[in-house]
């Protein structure tokens, strides 16, 4: 059972767990702006760089799958230590990476990382809330999320164009913030009420309850274009920047893929002042316009409207993911709520992972800006589709 006793006295509250989970998703963003280095090193396609971002996304889904709700029975914090652990040891493969085996191996161990932290790091931020304070985590558990996943590539852009050592350096910068994650994780209390190790270590199936069913399906289809938009900026926008656009400098990378995020960060602030029946429809809306805004990009080369597409994007992805959470985290039931939201990554992550794979294949057939404009329109087609559904069925939650 999840107890009911809030962070007291003078003992870490919601804040200092989304700092946790911010320092840990950022570990998982930070090869994005180094794959062209990688390249230059080890040598592969760029359909390759799809298939090493998409086995980060498997790992994510693989721990979704069998252990999403299993810090509803042993407990936030172990499940958030073993996260952090899993997050250390992604960075080292990253560190003594000599070819494409310790590549894979690093961001599988990255994507278990997430699947653990996706769950049980947003169910500890909600549940170290106090009264009054609700509306406050769902920004910050949301917030933490794609504010980390941001900062990972702008921190790695950053270390390697103006820093030494430029794959080694940021991974052993991120290995010291997760050592302080580590200990703000040990000093949180533990929100789960009588935790208990399963008798038996078995595969868990995620499960939606009743109660949850009659949102879950348009906040997470919403959820999975949001998503797909993600995927494209961390898996390919950092090659079309230097390929197509000619711009070379690991920084601006960065800065590009930590735009769509920045806006995704704001969309969620909005959408905690509109409320989820409107913030739902009105997310899709914003992201068919910023995918128009990239496809217009592809077509006239331009970086200031590739990052205005992803501001805007991110913005509508923001407002979709933070509205789509927030019903499905009100809906679900105390006891479930950690393998619920799980649930909802999953679809999220599908949306991160099966699109940016065909961008991938069509590359090699298409080119960069040919596949992207693929992938813009069939993202977009998807996105009107979800917004004049949830128009037609809002979300059964109060706003």
């Amino acid at each position: 059972m999840i107890s009911d006793r809030k962070a007291t006295g003078r003992r870490p509250g919601y804040a200092v767990a989304a700092g946790v989970f911010a320092i840990g998703m950022a570990g998982t963003t930070l090869p994005t702006p180094l794959y062209g280095l990688y390249r230059q090193e080890i040598g592969f396609s760029e359909l390759m760089v799809t298939v090493v971002f998409a086995v980060y996304a498997l790992g994510v889904i693989t721990v979704l799958l069998l252990a999403g709700n299993v810090s509803d029975d042993v407990g936030r914090r172990p499940v958030l230590f073993c996260a952090l652990a899993l997050s250390a040891a992604s960075a080292l493969c990253f560190i003594f990476e000599g070819g494409l085996p310790l590549l894979f191996l690093g961001r599988v161990l990255s994507g278990f990382a997430a699947g653990l932290f996706s769950g049980a790091a947003t169910a500890a931020v909600l549940e170290l809330a106090k009264p009054g304070q609700e509306a406050h985590a769902g920004f910050a558990a949301t917030a933490a999320n794609m504010g980390g996943l941001g900062c990972g590539p702008l921190l790695s852009g950053l270390l390697a164009q103006y820093a030494p050592w430029p794959l080694v350096l940021p991974f052993a910068v991120h290995l010291v913030l997760l050592a302080v994650a580590a200990v703000a994780t040990w000093l949180l209390p533990e929100t789960v009420r009588d935790p208990h190790r399963p008798h038996r270590l078995r595969p868990q199936r995620l499960r939606l309850p009743p109660e949850v069913r009659g949102v879950f399906t348009p906040s997470a289809v919403a959820a999975f274009a949001g998503f797909a938009l993600l995927g494209l900026f961390t898996a390919v926008a950092p090659s079309f920047v230097g390929q197509t656009l000619g711009v070379t400098n690991l920084a601006v990378a960065g800065a590009v893929v930590f735009s769509v995020f920045l806006g995704s960060t704001a969309g969620q602030s909005l959408a905690g002042r509109i409320g989820v029946r409107k913030a739902l429809p009105a997310g899709c809306l914003v992201l068919v316009t910023g995918l128009a805004l990239v496809a217009t990009s592809l077509a006239v080369t331009s970086l200031p409207v590739l990052v205005l597409g992803a501001l805007c994007g991110g913005t509508g992805q923001g407002l979709a993911f933070r509205a789509g959470l927030t019903a499905v985290g009100r809906a679900a039931p105390a006891e479930h709520r950690g393998g619920t939201i799980s649930a909802f990554f999953l679809v999220a992550y599908f949306g991160i992972s099966l699109p940016v794979v065909g961008v991938g294949a069509l590359t090699m057939e298409l080119g960069l800006r040919g596949a992207g404009l693929t992938f813009a329109g069939c993202v977009i087609v998807l996105a009107v589709a979800v917004g004049l559904y949830v128009l037609r069925h809002p979300p059964a939650v109060d706003d």
